[in-house]
């Protein structure tokens, strides 16, 4: 039989929140409120590319869901792709479209979780206007 005092803190233990070592890493809803609306199919190139709208959505929806692996301004400290170097236009639009939609497995391993069906295609597109913005040769 357990004394008084260790019954407490097993009941404490037992009815404190799961301890999350690295944060809330579950995707963030980005706000798309002012960007035209695209439908369900996806595009093949980045309707919002320039878009200033797109831009500013973008850089906080980056910051939501992207920076922990990233780097905060794209700056990537080893962890995943530093983004600023993708290349801008179509071809850095399909495999920024490949990566978003499915994510990355890499020997068996998730490297980055899929976005579609969590994010909208709106929010992605303008993620990606924000990174364009950013880019460096």
């Amino acid at each position: 039989m357990l004394a008084g005092g260790a019954l407490v803190a097993l009941g404490l233990v037992l009815s404190a929140p799961a301890v999350r070592a690295h944060g809330d890493v579950q995707p963030q809803p980005v706000d798309t409120t002012g960007l035209d609306a695209l439908g369900d199919d996806w595009r093949g190139e980045n309707p919002y590319r320039g878009n200033p709208k797109a831009i500013a959505i973008g850089d906080s929806g980056y910051n939501q869901n992207c920076a922990r692996c990233h780097g905060l301004q794209l700056i990537s400290g080893g962890l995943a792709p530093d983004l600023r170097y993708l290349d801008k236009g179509q071809e850095g639009d399909t495999w920024f479209q490949e990566r978003v939609r499915h994510g990355a497995i890499i020997n068996g391993v998730t490297k980055m979780p899929a976005f579609e069906g969590t994010l909208s295609q709106e929010a992605l597109w303008a993620i990606r206007s924000y990174i364009e913005s950013k880019h460096e040769d």
